[in-house]
């Protein structure tokens, strides 16, 4: 007799862990049952979020760096589960590779976007970038893989936490990528990830007190009104490419501090 074999199951990714949505809610993507996350589990994933922030961003820039190339090493070991689920081998390829090169940039951030300034007067001054918070990011739709991990790696690298919106067409990239970052050395909560619909979670995610910026590269429908809810509590809105690298990604999701020294004391 042949036997049927056992079905995956895709549910969330809060706080390092793997819920259903407490909602119960499914939907069909990509032939499969996916959790649709609720209001309940986006701000759920806010809250690991900015329980994990201090530990992510406390750690050294050289660290973070040695465990996002970590989750380029487990990404590796996974590269046929994500191939399958995602636009083929050469996206996945592409999606490592990009987290490798982000990684690179952890200790360097403060060197190429900070600087001693010149001052009149017996000073030092330095400007140096800090991570902003807590990023909400919604991800484009394509390409599933590439497109999410080209807008979380950015926030990542400078130290932000980072709740994600995977694609909603086809999210089944994002929690095999989820299962790679749970065995990356990252913090449980650092980066979370809800599979759902757009139209219920973005708004949520604009208008949540506690989310410092959102990056809008993947949003559709009305960006007007996501754009008046970040204004709530001053968030900064964040669009950038859908798939790419650059430093320039990063800059826009970190804050600039600059501090004043005396001369000689």
């Amino acid at each position: 007799m042949s036997r049927l074999p056992v079905k995956k199951t895709y549910k969330l990714f809060i706080g390092g862990a793997f819920p259903r949505s407490e909602s119960g809610r499914t939907f069909l993507a990509d032939g499969q049952n996916v959790a649709l996350a609720s209001r309940k589990d986006a701000r759920d994933a806010v809250r690991a979020a900015r329980g994990a922030f201090a530990r992510w961003s406390g750690t050294t820039a050289y660290n973070r760096g040695q465990v996002l190339y970590r989750l380029a090493e487990r990404m590796e070991a996974r590269s046929s589960d994500l191939a399958a689920v995602a636009g083929g081998r050469d996206e996945v390829e592409r999606s490592i590779d990009r987290v490798v090169w982000y990684a690179g940039w952890a200790d360097k951030l403060a060197q190429a976007l900070g600087g001693a300034n010149a001052v009149a007067g017996p000073y030092f001054n330095f400007t140096i970038p800090e991570p902003t918070g807590v990023v909400a990011t919604i991800a484009p739709d394509e390409p599933p893989l590439e497109g999410l991990v080209s807008r979380i790696l950015p926030a990542l690298v400078s130290g932000n936490a980072v709740v994600a919106v995977a694609s909603e067409t086809s999210p089944l990239a994002a929690i095999e990528l989820a299962e790679a970052i749970a065995t990356s050395d990252m913090p449980g909560g650092a980066l979370n990830i809800l599979t759902g619909r757009r139209s219920e979670l973005a708004p949520i995610l604009a208008g949540h007190a506690d989310v410092n910026a959102i990056d809008l590269t993947g949003a559709n429908g009305d960006v007007a009104e996501l754009e008046r809810l970040a204004a709530g509590n001053v968030k900064r809105v964040v669009r950038g490419m859908p798939a790419g690298e650059s430093l320039w990604e990063i800059e826009p999701l970190v804050e600039m501090k600059t501090v004043w020294h005396p001369v000689g004391v």
